[in-house]
């Protein structure tokens, strides 16, 4: 089951970063933990769509070759009724 980003569990990590980068967002008051988590979050939603389009890549192609020989599903029915 998901939790809401507020009631998830959290752990503290160590990463590195710039100081003029650090020290900007500081001064602008960035919440630093948030932003990583949304950043974090984003990035694993864009791996998991290339994972994706990776392992479903045969049958991507495949159903392109059907499209250009005989169009698509919705075509072929329609043009046919």
């Amino acid at each position: 089951m998901s939790h809401p980003a507020a009631e998830r569990p959290k752990r503290a990590v160590n990463v590195c970063v710039s100081t003029d980068l650090l020290d900007a967002g500081r001064r602008a008051r960035v919440n630093l933990s948030a932003l990583l988590e949304r950043a974090l979050t984003e990035e694993l939603v864009l791996l998991k769509r290339f994972q994706w389009l990776e392992e479903n890549a045969l049958a991507i192609a495949a159903y392109n070759v059907h499209v250009e020989q005989w169009g698509t599903f919705y075509g072929s029915r329609r043009s046919s009724g």
